[in-house]
């Protein structure tokens, strides 16, 4: 018996999870181990069954952390796959050693009885567990059910001979065992394009080819050559008919896989409901998660009746809620700013943030509001750090790994906006928020604005052709989807003005980046969320701070990201030969909340601080900063005429293109490569540039006021 502990994957490290389960291990069963999880508390239970041995329980990763938050959640990977055992002998793949697998993990977890969900093959399973175990399910989803209940479509059912030689496997041929036998990757990757036939499904297909190399050919060779007691037609109208529970079925009216009529005969024979949705493909909880999130949490935990009390319309205050972006912390001061020049306009407006940490930082000492649910939401920020090298962030490929967070923290919202009347909706580069409204645009039901200092992923030149293709496919949909869905930004401000556009296109045949911005956005200027004429006495400044008059002050920071620890790490060592040559300096290295300071090196002369409040105050009154390659921080060094050295993150597009675009446009600061910058060319740059004269172009003071004047006309 092989474990799983004994393959190679060939996959990557897993990304972060939205949700780690609350327990975890296994339960053995006639010599072989069974690796479940378990995620939150309460009733009722519901557990996600696995499917076909091609994919383990992370195809749920979608599901777990909402449904997690109503109910308690169990999961397990399926025999042959995951952290589950991988039997070598075909009998041991049988729909019955399934069923038993999955009565066996309830009784491990103590689960008296739970709502089934089951996708696909798992369908069978669930049918057994339903007939024949009724005391221990509750009700049963099935979603894409992969039951014989009719004819498959004519070109896959006389393509597949799964037992023969065959000179040629093209398209639906390649189900055969003598072609996984040689080209196993091959076939996951035709297989998972059957299963997700919506455009740019890029992600949930890498995801299942990854999880598909966590098992063997030859593993998903025998659960073919299983006993199956769901096996016909007739079977599962014997089955269906000792179902006494509700039921529901799920499925898309584009499945590859399986007709959708088979899912309609199966909710007339079990006298369940029946949900299509139009245009969805096999695995629809992957591609279209918020709507299948939904109808399995209506379904299983419904709602419990309104009670309290509900304002009439002309009787409510006017509320709007902020979702700023938690990735750094540039986005909170400009964001702080909007919302309180929008306060000046209206008033009696209440403003609610939803908001994650390092961000609440900034808004406590604001004394804004954070909304409680904001407990609730995934943390964006820690991902990143984990997604990051040395001084490199591959920014595209990390947001396409923060799927489960973004969908999470969306889910989060929608709870909140079905609960709660706003009037208004703020995203501040609130990715998930954008892109998932533009996805479920029924979802809508407040005006919306849409805030972003760039637009437009651009692939890095190492990236080769499947960056450029990958890009170029994200940018498609989204342009596709504004396109098509209009209504749903209200109001789409561009922070800067539109020569700060990137001059790019989105990709081959697709638009010019500025032309398509001009038509989509407002342009109210840069937005420092400070007013620089206030720091116009330097010297004042520089005595509240603590600064005095017989010193050169460098301040390095890194913002409220933990990726530039090794940034800090480089130039505190380079301080000793940068205070040979400038004998006055004094260096301040602020960590920021995600840095430990106790991490970095320490020299005589080098102050190191967690945080800074109002550190834009600083930034006004230093001779020099060293940065990272955030617009932020950079901006605000500009609009305060500071010269500044700043090194943009490897891999991050953002900084490499956008921000430095925009920076070369005010001839503000000087870039360096940190993959070639030693502690002495460090130094060197110190010396040169502290203290300099500086002609930058001048940054706008009154963006906030324009931005909240062009959002205030929504409310």
């Amino acid at each position: 018996m092989t474990t799983t502990h004994e393959l190679v994957t060939g996959t990557s490290r897993e990304q972060t999870r939205a949700r780690y389960p609350d327990e975890e291990g296994f339960v053995e069963r006639d010599g072989v181990r069974t690796f479940y999880e378990v995620y939150g508390t309460g009733e009722p239970s519901v557990l996600l069954l696995p499917t076909w041995s091609i994919v383990h329980s992370r195809l749920w990763k979608m599901q777990i952390p909402y449904l997690a938050r109503h109910c308690r959640v169990v999961t397990f990977d399926g025999r042959g796959n995951g952290r589950s055992d991988r039997p070598e002998v075909s009998t041991a793949y049988s729909d019955e050693e399934f069923a038993r697998d999955a009565l066996a993990v309830l009784d491990a977890t103590g689960t008296r009885s739970a709502a089934l969900v089951s996708e696909s093959s798992g369908a069978k399973w669930a049918l057994l567990l339903a007939a024949e175990h009724a005391e221990r399910v509750a009700s049963a989803i099935f979603i894409a059910p992969a039951l014989p209940l009719g004819p498959l479509d004519p070109a896959r059912a006389d393509a597949i001979r799964f037992d023969e030689q065959l000179e040629r496997h093209d398209g639906w041929a390649k189900f055969n065992r003598h072609y996984w036998l040689e080209h196993y990757r091959g076939f996951a990757e035709f297989f998972f394009a059957q299963c997700f036939t919506e455009p740019h499904s890029t992600k949930q297909i890498e995801d299942c080819i990854g999880w598909a190399l966590e098992t063997t050919p030859e593993s998903l060779v025998a659960t073919m050559e299983a006993a199956d007691r769901v096996r016909d037609a007739d079977a599962v109208r014997e089955f269906a008919a000792k179902v006494s529970c509700p039921t529901l079925v799920i499925h898309g009216t584009d499945d590859a896989v399986r007709p959708v009529g088979h899912a309609r005969e199966l909710a007339r024979l079990t006298g369940g409901r029946l949900f299509e949705l139009d245009g969805s493909g096999h695995v629809p909880e992957g591609r279209d998660p918020v709507k299948v999130n939904q109808l399995v949490r209506d379904f299983v935990a419904p709602r419990p009746p309104l009670t309290g009390r509900w304002p009439r319309g002309r009787a409510r205050r006017k509320r709007a809620l902020y979702v700023s972006s938690p990735i750094g912390l540039g986005h909170a001061r400009r964001d702080v700013a909007i919302a309180n020049e929008l306060r000046k306009l209206q008033p009696e407006l209440e403003v609610d943030w939803l908001a994650q940490h390092p961000v609440t930082a900034v808004l406590e000492a604001s004394g804004e509001r954070i909304h409680p649910a904001s407990a609730s939401l995934s943390n964006e920020s820690a991902h990143m750090v984990s997604e990051s090298g040395e001084h490199d962030l591959h920014c595209f490929q990390a947001w396409r790994r923060m799927d489960e967070i973004l969908l999470a923290n969306f889910m989060v919202f929608l709870d909140l906006v079905r609960e709660e009347q706003y009037d208004l909706w703020i995203g501040d580069e609130a990715w998930e928020l954008d892109y998932y409204l533009h996805e479920n645009p029924e979802q809508k039901t407040a005006a919306y604005v849409w805030l972003t200092d760039f637009v437009g992923w651009i692939p890095m030149p190492d990236g080769g052709e499947r960056e450029a293709f990958l890009t170029a496919d994200h940018n498609a949909e989204k342009l596709e989807l504004i396109e098509r869905f209009p209504r749903v930004r209200d109001r789409a401000l561009f922070v800067g003005n539109l020569e700060d556009v990137t001059p790019e296109y989105f990709g081959p045949g697709l638009p010019y980046i500025p032309d398509w911005t001009k038509k989509h956005f407002s342009f109210p200027g840069y937005i420092t969320g400070f007013d620089a004429t206030e720091f116009a006495d330097r010297e004042l400044l520089r005595t509240e701070l603590g600064y005095s008059e017989d010193e050169q002050v460098c301040i390095v920071t890194v913002g409220g990201s933990g990726v530039g620890g090794d940034l800090l790490r480089r130039v505190i060592e380079a301080f000793p030969e940068a205070k040979e040559r400038v004998p006055k300096l004094r260096m301040l290295v602020v960590a920021g909340p995600r840095i430990d300071p106790q991490s970095l090196p320490s020299h005589k002369g080098v102050e190191i601080r967690a945080y800074v409040h109002d550190l834009y105050r600083h930034l006004a009154a230093c001779d020099l900063a060293i940065i990272q390659g955030g617009l932020t921080t950079a901006m605000e060094l500009t609009a305060n005429r500071r010269p500044f050295l700043y090194f943009p993150l490897r891999h991050h597009f953002e900084q490499q293109f956008h921000v430095r675009h925009r920076l070369e446009r005010y001839g503000a600061g000087r870039c360096m490569d940190f993959a070639v910058a030693t502690e002495s060319d460090i130094a060197a740059a110190i010396a040169e540039e502290i203290g300099r004269d500086v002609d930058y172009r001048p940054v706008e003071t009154d963006g906030a006021a324009r931005a909240a004047a062009l959002i205030a006309e929504l409310l």
